[in-house]
């Protein structure tokens, strides 16, 4: 990140409300969890070995549930997913909680969609990258 784009941010961060200021930081801290490997540039990536695909966690949904924290709730329930390949969807949805207004409950309806189609798909054996 260069000089301009780090001040960019601090002075967006700047002007959000506490609760956003906390928002925004979760939603980071969820980006940095799907690339891993960005936090050890170093390091050699194992090859792929087949292996029998878990059945994912019962967590039940809390009342009142936010959406970073659904989005951490699922991730725990579906420890096996590649969360990379779900990045583009979840954060479009998160952007729309939070810059649109839609509706916590319908966003986290969705990404329990998300999730649960991804996990079929690894299943199935047709998961991707």
């Amino acid at each position: 990140m260069d000089r301009q784009q780090r001040q960019t941010l601090v002075d967006l961060a700047d002007r959000l409300s506490p609760a956003d200021r906390a928002t925004l930081i979760a939603f980071a801290e969820f980006l940095l969890q799907r690339h891993p490997a960005a936090t050890a540039p170093d390091a050699v990536p194992e090859p792929a070995r087949p292996r029998a695909v878990p059945e994912p966690e019962a967590i039940p949904r809390p009342e009142q549930e936010r959406v970073v924290a659904a989005i951490r709730r699922l991730s725990k329930t579906y420890p096996m997913l590649n969360k990379s390949a779900m990045l583009g969807a979840t954060s479009d949805l998160v952007m729309q909680h939070v810059m649109q207004g839609r509706e916590a409950v319908e966003v986290i309806d969705e990404l329990e969609r998300i999730f649960a189609e991804q996990y079929r798909k690894l299943k199935d054996g047709d998961a991707g990258p």
